[in-house]
């Protein structure tokens, strides 16, 4: 169980990084729902990405 652990908490750690560099290295705290939701359209609206089924 002790490597699921471990993957989970660096997707954590990935997705956070991805989120910071994404807002151009704004801290998080300063940022809520409006910024969240950007990230994830961008793929779909900007990208023409489709959700993996």
């Amino acid at each position: 169980m002790k490597h699921y652990f471990l993957r989970t908490k660096q997707a954590s750690v990935d997705w956070i990084n991805r989120f910071i560099l994404f807002h151009a290295k704004r801290h998080p705290a300063g940022m809520g729902a409006p910024e969240i939701e950007v990230i994830l359209t961008h793929p779909a609206v900007d990208q023409k990405v489709s959700a993996a089924i």
